[in-house]
């Protein structure tokens, strides 16, 4: 094993940042919802609009950290990416309880494993822009509506933006999981706290 810095300062706060701001937002959202009441409706509502806000600043911020310093580099992969998935998910499946080896190992220049590169670029590039958008179309909705938008489809929208919801929540719960997959129960926390991280030679 050596010690390898994976997680530059940047890349540590977008993440805290953003783990801070989604959960925020799942819990705003679902007392929204009406599933509890702490904080009432209405500072939750309004302090949903504001991490909504927040999140889209920092997105903003992180697409220009990835494209400037060029580690967005980290998400593309070369050869067969089915067959690369599809070895990550045997390993999750049945390898890692039977002590094999990491299919994939860590390093300086590629620190993802086939499965974490698509599934947080499909929820970078797709997942959260999708939920942003359909949220702001549910903020906004009067006004959309006095631009011409049939009043008929507040109630779909609002169903997508729920269903997004726990779709996140789903996401949430396995990322948390995963953590867990490290040499020890909380290597790759400490990893995000610190930015080193023990890896094989």
């Amino acid at each position: 094993m050596r010690k390898v810095y994976l997680y530059a300062r940047f890349q540590r706060f977008w993440h805290w940042m953003q783990a801070i701001i989604i959960f925020s937002l799942l819990f705003t959202g679902l007392e929204v919802h009406g599933l509890f009441k702490l904080i009432g409706y209405e500072t939750a509502f309004h302090v949903h609009n504001f991490l909504a806000w927040g999140l889209v600043t920092f997105i903003v911020l992180a697409f220009f950290w990835y494209i400037t310093t060029g580690d967005f580099r980290q998400y593309m992969t070369e050869g067969n990416l089915i067959e690369k998935i599809m070895m990550q998910v045997r390993y999750y499946l049945i390898g890692i309880f039977k002590n094999e080896p990491h299919p994939f190992k860590k390093n300086e220049i590629s620190r993802l494993n086939p499965l974490q590169r698509i599934t947080y670029l499909m929820l970078t590039l797709v997942g959260l822009p999708l939920q942003i958008i359909v949220g702001f179309a549910y903020f906004y909705f009067n006004e959309l509506v006095a631009l011409g938008m049939p009043p008929s489809w507040m109630e779909p929208i609002a169903h997508l933006h729920t269903l997004l919801a726990y779709m996140l929540i789903g996401f949430v719960i396995m990322h948390v999981y995963m953590t867990t997959t490290g040499h020890t129960l909380t290597s790759n926390i400490k990893a995000m706290v610190s930015g080193w991280e023990d890896v094989e030679e």
